[in-house]
């Protein structure tokens, strides 16, 4: 018997429900089956067809499609392209069947520590029937207790904060997404004895290590295939060099149809690439893209910080020629984003203790000189020091809020030209 897994769901009573197509052989109740992937050996409860809703049957032969019921827990236990077969008799997998991989990891926290609780339950019941989403504890100085989570792109992980507001009323702060990252760090560096081996994964920007520690820096990259319409070749080749892509292949499929192939660092096509793509093709232009592996790169960790307080949550990973352009367009989104408040607010870009960029938000001001009609300059002179001496002791106290909608927006880079 040699049964291939292509979907599968969670049932809160017979746990998970895995959908079939039968190649070999036959299954029934009461069969000892074994996952390839997994290794794990499990009871036959129920065999059953589609009709469209689940009808169970006494047996499935070769040929047919259906569901199994055999009591796993877990929707990661019925990997898709996963190949089942009886536990006495052993077959070769069926070809094709790579793990999902999570290529994008963002942030999650509640807006409020006091909603933990609540979020962690309505996480694991989204994950319950999402087996591609990976979940690991995190905590942020700025924003308490959260999970560093693993999705398969950026649309997947905006369906999922979509899902957690409609179904369960959750409110949370999603951090900027990033790419997995790798350091090969010197044989003398402390890293070493903390992290146990030499070369060491990096899921969040805040833990980036410091270029003495490192021998180089490695970043995810993909082979990316693009079909479009001729009529717009220039503009995707510009779109491509900005990105940082190295064309792989061209060739035309037909008189106005060409295929490019590019290899682009992840991190430059994560956020909006396909937009922009969408944006100057008229929405003609298609995009996908597979897993490359690793590449060396001159990469730097970037600081956000308004009023000298370091945004944790903004932090970022960019390459060192970008670096100046990526703080100086972060900043002036961040001044559009931010509203104005009662002081004044420094908004600055920073590469270790250097400030590659900055902007300033005005103070929002009463106009304290409404009332002089004339008179002595001095009087004028007294109230204006007297509210910007306020506006400093202000500034001082008080707090900024970044709207938790910013996290996303203000990496949507401008049109690119």
């Amino acid at each position: 018997m040699r049964a291939l897994v292509f979907d599968s769901t969670y049932d809160h009573y017979r746990g998970v429900i895995a959908s079939i197509a039968l190649f070999d052989g036959l299954v029934q109740k009461g069969d000892k089956i074994m996952s390839s992937y997994t290794k794990k050996v499990y009871e036959v409860n129920e065999v059953g067809i589609l009709r469209p809703d689940q009808y169970p049957v006494e047996q499935l032969c070769a040929g047919q499609v259906g569901y199994l019921v055999a009591g796993m827990k877990d929707v990661k236990e019925a990997q898709i392209g996963d190949t089942l077969y009886l536990q006495k008799h052993p077959v070769e997998p069926l070809a094709g069947f790579k793990p999902a991989k999570p290529m994008v990891f963002a942030g999650m926290y509640p807006i409020d520590q006091s909603e933990y609780t609540n979020l962690r339950k309505a996480v694991e019941k989204l994950t319950l029937n999402d087996s591609s989403v990976t979940v690991h504890r995190d905590s942020s100085p700025a924003l308490g207790a959260g999970w560093r989570l693993g999705f398969l792109g950026l649309l997947h992980m905006e369906v999922f904060n979509q899902r957690l507001e409609q179904e369960y009323n959750a409110s949370v702060i999603l951090t900027a997404p990033t790419v997995p990252y790798k350091a090969v760090l010197q044989l003398s560096s402390k890293l070493i004895k903390e992290y146990g081996e030499e070369e060491i994964t990096i899921l969040n920007p805040c833990h980036f290590p410091d270029r003495n520690q490192v021998k180089e820096y490695l970043e995810p990259v993909v082979i990316g295939t693009i079909l479009s319409p001729d009529d717009y070749i220039g503009k995707i080749i510009s779109l491509c060099k900005n990105r940082r892509g190295i064309q792989k292949n061209m060739v035309y499929i037909d008189e106005q149809r060409v295929m490019m192939q590019y290899q682009f660092p992840l991190n430059e096509i994560v956020v909006d690439f396909y937009d922009s793509l969408k944006s100057l093709s008229s929405g003609y232009a298609s995009f996908d893209y597979e897993d490359a592996g690793y590449q060396a790169a001159d990469l730097i960790k970037m600081d956000i910080y308004l009023n000298g307080k370091c945004v944790e949550e903004l932090t970022m990973v960019v390459h060192r020629e970008k670096a100046y352009f990526s703080g100086k367009a972060i900043a002036e989104r961040l001044k559009e984003t931010i509203p104005q408040q009662l002081f004044e607010i420094a908004i600055q870009a920073a590469i270790g203790g250097k400030v590659i960029a900055r902007e300033t938000i005005k103070a929002v001001r009463k106009n304290v000189l409404a009332k002089c009609y004339g008179g002595d300059i001095t009087r004028k002179m007294k109230l204006l020091k007297r509210q910007a001496e306020g506006k400093k002791r202000m500034r001082k106290i008080g707090n900024v809020e970044i709207p938790k909608d910013a996290f996303i927006n203000i990496l949507k880079r401008q049109k690119d030209k």
